[in-house]
């Protein structure tokens, strides 16, 4: 996804809230989105993604985890972190581009955490 302005990065944050709506009810979690946006939110550099990732796990084929993990890393990659001041790294990436001057629908995300 090219990201352009700040409305793209909210659309998409709902998209993603959605998704894992979904697929909470799918595994009958016990916990919820909060939850997760929590964990995001107070992340410490330790193992979080992985704690995210267990909520789902329910034994499922590599072809759903992969799945599963594309999903959690859009949420880590679009929901809110306190250590970066409340902003998510697609808007902390947008941030960083407007005050550089570069042109950021050149830019992907998808690019920038690595995926081609």
């Amino acid at each position: 996804m090219e990201i352009e302005n700040k409305s793209q990065i909210l659309q998409r944050r709902r998209e993603i809230e959605k998704e894992l709506l979904e697929l909470l009810k799918e595994t009958k979690s016990d916990l919820g989105l909060d939850n997760i946006k929590e964990i995001i939110y107070n992340e410490d550099g330790q193992d979080n993604l992985t704690d995210i990732t267990a909520m789902f796990d329910t034994g499922q084929g590599a072809t759903e985890l992969q799945s599963v993990l594309e999903l959690v890393n859009d949420a880590w990659n679009y929901f809110p972190h306190k250590v970066i001041g409340g902003l998510s790294p697609a808007e902390k990436l947008l941030e960083y581009h407007q005050q550089h001057g570069q042109d950021n629908s050149k830019r992907p995300l998808d690019s920038a955490r690595g995926k081609q």
